[in-house]
């Protein structure tokens, strides 16, 4: 599907409410399917990902069904039954990764299997941790399909090079099914959302500094309404920083710590910015985030920052061709094993755009502020947040825009067009 965006001739504006956090909404359902008893989860996600793992949930033997368009009631006995065919995470690396430490520790035999996009992307970061545990994992060089043979499991400490919360969760979610202490200790904090929901159900888990621990856990039902999501916020926060005389709210938006880079980065380069109503909701903080057009500077995105916006980066890398000055964006080698490998694909996109971009190993260099021109085609190469981050450069190029597999934008954001389209008519 192709998609043509054109430069709007006036200001965004309005308020709209941002659809659940996809983070949370997978974790919700997994979670809730290894809980004894009835979960019910509010807000849960549309997403093309997060119904990936509603439906492995499901073919798990667990009872999943809608109460509405966005509430979810899942009754479960606590354990899965084997499943009768491989179970398909679709275009979802969470789902993969997750359900890895899930099934590792089970009774039965399982394979998991994505479509074209995801059989590519790297599963060796949770085998090697998974199998000093005692797993038996068979894979086609690391990537999928993985297949899964049952096992008791030991615990371990893990020290993980990686601050990646896919892979701490994998690991404290087989420490769920292992005897003794299994603990995963990451060089920088990642998004934490299994230790608060875990803890949520009843966990025997805790932290130290950047290191998780967790002991064989009987999971309690989940009443849990999901938050809106911060990495679907960034694509308005940029859009409404960028577009002439723009002023936005995004109404009930998680701001967990781990997963702000993207407020703490848009401070530092002067955006105008401002966090309000913030309350807390199943131990996960919610605010509305006011966004007015601003004149923006460069900075320095490296370090543990990384983990906090790895998401938000092709569309900051947007942001950046508007500020003055040179932005750099360094430390973030692993955007390359993601959906595509976003730090050429947006390098050779923005390149395209007229913007002054330099690629290094991990991560790039923008010099600023440049005029995007457009007048092209770009590839999304089947990623969703390369679509929507193509889409709001286009929002202030001189001449249209055609971005190539727009229908991405259904894996995480189906809502995508619809919302921006609101905040353009005001």
């Amino acid at each position: 599907m192709k998609k043509n965006v054109k430069a709007i001739n006036k200001p965004l504006s309005g308020e709209i409410e941002i659809p659940s956090d996809k983070s949370i909404s997978h974790r919700a359902v997994m979670f809730s399917s290894l809980a004894k008893g009835r979960s019910i989860i509010k807000n849960f996600s549309k997403g093309a990902d997060c119904i990936s793992s509603l439906n492995v949930c499901r073919n798990l033997g667990v009872d999943i069904n809608y109460i509405n368009e966005t509430t979810i009631e899942i009754n479960s006995d606590g354990e899965y039954n084997e499943p009768k065919a491989p179970l398909d995470c679709g275009n979802s690396g969470t789902t993969m990764r997750l359900m890895s430490g899930i099934l590792t520790g089970q009774k039965f035999n399982s394979i998991l299997t994505g479509d074209a996009s995801l059989s590519k992307r790297p599963m060796k970061r949770v085998i090697e941790p998974l199998s000093l545990m005692g797993a038996q994992i068979e894979s086609n060089e690391y990537k999928a399909p993985l297949k899964i043979f049952g096992k008791e499991l030991k615990p371990i400490n893990y020290n993980s090079k990686l601050a990646s919360a896919q892979v701490k969760s994998c690991i404290l979610l087989a420490g769920l099914f292992a005897d003794g202490e299994t603990s995963f200790t990451e060089p920088y904090k990642s998004r934490d959302h299994s230790e608060i929901m875990l803890k949520l159900m009843g966990a025997d888990i805790k932290e130290n500094g950047l290191t998780v621990t967790i002991n064989k856990s009987q999971l309690s039902p989940l009443n849990f309404t999901v938050p809106g999501d911060i990495s679907s916020a960034a694509f308005f926060i940029v859009a409404g920083l960028i577009v002439p005389n723009s002023e936005i709210t995004l109404k009930n938006v998680g701001i967990n710590p781990t997963r702000t880079g993207i407020i703490d980065v848009v401070k530092r380069m002067g955006g105008d910015i401002r966090i309000e109503n913030i309350n807390n909701q199943n131990g996960e903080p919610i605010a509305d985030i006011k966004i007015r057009s601003s004149k923006l500077k460069s900075t320095e995105i490296s370090g543990d920052d990384i983990p906090r916006l790895i998401d938000e980066l092709p569309v900051i890398a947007v942001l950046a061709t508007q500020a003055e000055g040179q932005t750099i964006i360094k430390d973030a080698a692993d955007l390359r094993n993601k959906e595509a490998d976003r730090i050429t694909t947006i390098v050779t996109a923005l390149k395209k755009l007229g913007a002054d971009i330099e690629e290094l190993p991990d991560g790039f260099i923008i010099n600023g502020k440049t005029t995007l021109i457009g007048g092209c085609e770009l590839e999304t190469f089947h990623d969703h947040r390369l679509a929507m981050s193509y889409y709001v450069a286009g929002l202030i190029c001189e001449q249209e825009i055609i971005i190539n597999g727009f229908e991405w934008t259904k894996i995480s954001f189906p809502e995508f067009e619809n919302l921006m389209e609101k905040l353009k008519i005001g």
